[in-house]
C-alpha cells in the first residue's frame, strides 16, 4: 500500500469527481488522526435565506469520508458511499466550511467514518455531524 499525501489525495478526487472542482474542494491535512478538508465560501453555493446549501454540506462531507479512506488505503477510487447520515445542526457562517472526518472502523469490506463540520473560526459549534459508511472493492 502507497501512503498519499493531503495533495495527491485532492488531486484524485478532483481528477476523478467533478463537482469537486465546482465547490474548489481542498484537503488541507491527512495525518493518521484524519483528514481536514474545506469548501471556500463563494455565493454561488449559497441557498435563499442566505446559507451554504444542504448539497454543498454533503459534498463536502462525503468527500472528506473519501479522502481519509484514500489517505488510510491508498489509490482505491473504486471505493464508495453505501451510507450517509447527516444532521443538520446549525446555520453555517458565510465564511469557509471545514470537515474533520475519521475512520471509526475499517474491516476488509467497509470504512465506517465520522465527520464534524464547522463554520471556520468557529470550530466549537457544529454545523452538521456525518457518519456513513464505505464499501471498499476488495
Amino acid at each position: 500500500m502507497t501512503v498519499l499525501t493531503a495533495e495527491q489525495v485532492q488531486a484524485l478526487i478532483r481528477a476523478g469527481l467533478p463537482m469537486a472542482e465546482d465547490i474548489n474542494l481542498y484537503i488541507d491535512r491527512l495525518d493518521a488522526q484524519g483528514v481536514l478538508a474545506r469548501v471556500p465560501f463563494s455565493a454561488k453555493l449559497v441557498r435563499p435565506g442566505g446559507t451554504l446549501s444542504g448539497p454543498t454540506i454533503m459534498a463536502l462531507a462525503d468527500a472528506a469520508m473519501y479522502a481519509v479512506v484514500l489517505g488510510r488505503l491508498g489509490r482505491v477510487e473504486m471505493a464508495v458511499t453505501s451510507n450517509l447520515n447527516i444532521n443538520f445542526l446549525v446555520k453555517p457562517k458565510p465564511v469557509d466550511l471545514l470537515a474533520e472526518a475519521t475512520i471509526l472502523r475499517l474491516s476488509r469490506r467497509q470504512a465506517v467514518c465520522e465527520v464534524s463540520l464547522y463554520s471556520a473560526g468557529n470550530e466549537e459549534e457544529l454545523v452538521a455531524h456525518v457518519t456513513g459508511t464505505y464499501a471498499l472493492p476488495f
